[in-house]
């Protein structure tokens, strides 16, 4: 695994159909980073992290990955993304994450089937190698998911919710294996709603309202007070408004890091 390049954030405004969504957003997550993405619903949390991802462009400002292609983030998406219904089992959705190095045709060899069932016994799902993805409980598939990450093993690690609707053990299981991919030197971004779990896990917080409220210790950001001024920013928030110019009073409030 490489070391992973800071992300910098210039000016990012990002959105879709020319309606933005995060809006002049700066800062810059150095490598080795855990940082939580926190902030009310509709805050532009996953809109951020699909920036961040490459999926979508910026509408404004720019994000600089240091040089690292976006094919080389590992991004984990919202459950209610993920099709289940689609017929394959665990150990094929498993080691879909060995795409990039072995192509849509190429054959995993040995070596990364040992990987692959280094995975699966690393989130506890031995045994469950021929079952299909419908038959998996919320846990078992958020388990399934983490085992493509870690066949993956990308230095870059973008996680969209990975703690919704799963049990207290499974939460347990999974921030473990987040804390050694930090201890690894990975950069770990997640979008999260529980803020105690927060606070217990993620050392640095960037808290969202469509644009930033605080970016940097997760103890000075999840204050009652910037709560309270990112849940009033979402609901003044005007939906349809188009994408705006930054004048410099804005370009005092967007800067973070």
């Amino acid at each position: 695994m490489r070391a992973p390049p800071p992300i910098r954030l210039v000016d990012a405004t990002l959105g879709y159909d020319r309606h933005p969504a995060v809006h002049h957003l700066s800062g810059t997550i150095p490598a080795g980073s855990l940082l939580a993405v926190c902030g009310p619903n509709g805050a532009g949390k996953s809109t951020l992290l699909k920036g961040i991802a490459g999926l979508i462009a910026p509408l404004g400002g720019k994000i600089d990955r240091g040089g690292l292609d976006p094919r080389d983030i590992a991004y984990l998406p919202q459950a209610i993304e993920i099709d289940r219904s689609f017929p394959i089992d665990v150990r094929d959705f498993v080691g879909l994450g060995a795409l990039r190095r072995k192509g849509l045709f190429g054959r995993l060899d040995a070596a990364e089937l040992d990987r692959l069932a280094a995975a699966l016994a690393a989130v506890r799902l031995e045994g469950f190698e021929n079952r299909t993805l419908d038959t998996l409980s919320g846990g078992q598939m958020q388990r399934a998911l983490f085992a493509r990450l870690i066949v993956q093993d990308q230095a870059v690690i973008l996680l969209d919710e990975p703690f919704g609707a799963v049990d207290e053990a499974t939460t347990a299981d999974l921030l473990h294996l987040i804390g050694h991919w930090r201890d690894e030197g990975r950069t770990v971004v997640a979008v999260l709603h529980d803020y105690d779990l927060v606070r217990r896990g993620f050392p640095q917080t960037l808290l969202l309202a469509r644009e930033p409220v605080f970016w940097g210790a997760t103890g000075e950001a999840l204050t009652p007070a910037n709560l309270a001024r990112a849940r009033g920013m979402v609901e003044a928030r005007d939906e349809a408004a188009p994408i705006c110019h930054l004048d410099e009073e804005e370009r005092g409030r967007a800067h973070a890091g």
